[in-house]
């Protein structure tokens, strides 16, 4: 491959070749067993058609390049919180859906500069910024070490702590400067997921 590129005038130093373990397909618990003699065989174009591309992106993504992956694939398909990947984006859904009504009743998100951060200091919202100010070095991590896996995992945790947030922290009838304290912290949140899930270039629906 390195070879390759320099044939065409690119630096081959600039090629990094990563080398994945072995996938293991399930189905109904049981592995899916493939054989290139008999040409039983699953395909990935077979596998999109299966479980859709944001599926095959998260999970391909969830474990680090040296370890083994078992792609279940009716847990791929499953509309529940096991999902890994539906559970991130009905997170981001459960925000915009949120932000959507807010907004229907004339309350907006509002700007950093406007919002007393100091109200938060419940332990779901603690936590959760916490896991908001891990993102930058998350990126960078993940970038030095050819690891996208620590995104995946990353997300999934920034989703749980909103999940957990949203079920013990009202937003909506608090008293104003707790309110859009809050505010400011889902739209953040929010933001994060999305860009997670853009990196990933999983899609980060509105509505489910």
């Amino acid at each position: 491959m390195k070879a390759g590129v320099a044939a065409v005038g690119i630096d081959p130093d600039k090629l990094d070749i990563v080398i994945f373990q072995l996938v293991r397909l399930f189905r109904n618990g049981e592995v899916a067993r493939m054989s290139k003699r008999t040409g039983k065989a699953i395909s990935l174009t077979d596998l999109l058609d299966e479980v859709g591309r944001d599926a095959a992106r998260f999970f391909f993504n969830t474990k680090a390049s040296g370890n083994h992956l078992d792609f279940d694939l009716d847990l791929a398909v499953q509309q529940s919180n096991d999902n890994p990947v539906f559970y991130v984006q009905y997170a981001h859904a459960r925000i915009c859906s949120m932000l959507r009504l807010l907004e229907s009743e004339g309350v907006t998100v509002p700007g950093p500069g406007e919002a007393d951060f100091s109200r938060l200091v419940c332990k779901e919202e603690l936590e959760l910024m916490k896991k908001l100010a891990e993102y930058p070095d998350e990126i960078r991590i993940a970038a030095q070490t050819l690891e996208p896996s620590r995104l995946t995992r990353y997300v999934l945790d920034a989703a749980a702590l909103f999940h957990s947030f949203y079920n013990a922290c009202r937003v909506k009838g608090e008293e104003e400067e707790l309110m859009k304290a809050r505010l400011v912290l889902v739209e953040c949140t929010r933001t994060v997921i999305s860009n997670v899930l853009g990196l990933l270039n999983i899609s980060a629906p509105e509505k489910m």
